[in-house]
């Protein structure tokens, strides 16, 4: 895959799931314009989603969203858990942090308001101290000012939400599809640059549906799969 290719369709997947099924998709000179890439580029794109199943196309109308389950997966993935149940030990290293001005991006997809602070902390999470995932996960600094590195490394972010702060987490959202490594992650997974992954965006609200957490998450794609069940009616 392309640079320009793969990260066309992460961002279709990004604006997908701001849409409903049967929502139409915009056009292909619209795209080419919003995106600023070439129509064999927005064609490749659509096409690869299309072949995936998440959208369909009616000839002469146009490009829609696929009627899906988005819940198939609604038992979120907490790494601490379930490398505990498998019997592992779980550990996290806080390989970056800071405290920055939200950009535009930001404020769009949290809600933030201008002049809105965030923290932005890459974390390295671990199996028996084996590389299985990088994150890249934000948080509100005005609501969660006391969360440092030392306290990550310490605790799992989701009891630091719930013991030091007394905020429940009442709806998780999250995304999946397929991604590569970059340099950076790929060193520090073990793994070479460009190795397939499991890529999740992970947006998590409160009980008053603010948003506390924004995490993109990078999976080894050789030791690390989802898996699902479900019962049919």
């Amino acid at each position: 895959m392309s640079a320009l290719y793969t990260k066309l369709i992460d961002e279709l997947l990004e604006k997908i799931a701001t849409m409903n099924n049967g929502d139409k998709l915009p056009s292909e000179r619209q795209l080419c314009k919003d995106y600023d890439v070439s129509r064999t580029t927005v064609r490749n794109a659509i096409g690869y989603l299309v072949n995936s199943g998440i959208l369909y196309q009616i000839q002469g109308k146009g490009t829609f969203i696929r009627e899906r389950d988005r819940e198939n997966l609604s038992n979120y993935y907490s790494f601490t858990e379930q490398t505990k149940k498998n019997g592992k030990t779980p550990k996290s290293l806080v390989v970056d942090y800071a405290i920055r001005d939200a950009n535009n991006k930001l404020k769009d997809k949290m809600k933030l308001k201008d002049k809105e602070k965030v923290i932005q902390f890459d974390r390295l999470r671990l199996a028996d101290n084996v590389p299985m995932m990088y994150e890249k996960t934000t948080i509100p600094y005005g609501r969660f000012s006391q969360v440092d590195k030392n306290l990550l490394e310490k605790k799992a972010l989701y009891d630091i939400f719930r013991e030091n702060f007394k905020v429940n987490i009442y709806q998780i959202k999250e995304r999946f599809s397929v991604s590569e490594l970059d340099s950076e992650m790929a060193k520090s997974l073990g793994l070479k640059k460009n190795s397939p992954c499991l890529k999740i965006i992970r947006t998590t609200f409160d009980i008053e549906e603010n948003i506390i957490e924004y995490t993109i998450s990078y999976a080894r794609g050789d030791m690390f799969y989802y898996e699902t069940s479900y019962k049919p009616q």
